[in-house]
């Protein structure tokens, strides 16, 4: 996956290809689906969403610059493959899902792995996690019409934050960038992504 995904492609970031490395992606998807983990595409986990292919996690994951000390919140955990991701990479990840059987998965697995530095919580992600920020990166893993306030209220300066956005069938990958209190947005690639649901993006 890592060689033929990502090192022939953009992913440069040594730290991004480690983690992606050394994450069992397959351990994040149902058993009828294991022999499909590493292939260069999405894949259902059910309740209408998806684990991102491999390319785009490392290309959202390498486009956050973690060093290792960062605070990170992610808006849908999903299957919890990002999150774990994300939590070799930095300090701490804060991860937000808002359906419940998706969020037990995860949790399962990030036990079963120890990775012990990751929090989850059942919520509507739009709104954030505010009582751990601010973050220094966010991470928002479904599409939306626009950034939620709430995130980029939680967002450090400086900080960066990445998501989808566009209409329900496609999405172009913004990244914000807040330095000495002003905020720059830019556009990185063409994506598809699953709906962000809750008062900040689409509703149901």
């Amino acid at each position: 996956m890592v060689n033929e995904q990502l090192l022939s492609r953009d992913i440069v970031d040594a730290r991004t290809l480690a983690a992606m490395s050394e994450v069992p992606r397959h351990c994040f998807v149902d058993d009828a689906m294991r022999a499909k983990a590493y292939g260069d595409h999405p894949l259902p986990i059910g309740a209408g969403q998806t684990i991102s292919q491999p390319y785009i996690v490392a290309y959202m994951t390498q486009a956050l610059l973690l060093q290792g000390d960062e605070k990170v919140l992610e808006i849908g955990t999903g299957s919890g493959y990002q999150a774990a991701v994300l939590s070799r990479l930095c300090r701490k990840v804060y991860t937000v899902e808002r359906v419940n059987s998706l969020l037990a998965g995860a949790r399962k697995v990030f036990d079963q792995l120890r990775y012990y530095n990751i929090r989850s919580k059942l919520d509507d992600g739009t709104l954030g996690w505010p009582d751990h920020g601010p973050y220094d990166a966010i991470i928002v893993t479904a599409g939306g019409p626009e950034i939620p306030e709430p995130l980029i209220a939680q967002l450090a300066d400086p900080g960066r934050l990445i998501m989808p956005i566009g209409d329900r069938q496609v999405q172009e990958l913004k990244l914000l960038i807040k330095k000495e209190g002003q905020t720059e947005i830019i556009s990185l690639a063409g994506v598809r992504f699953v709906d962000l649901v809750g008062e900040y993006g689409w509703r149901g």
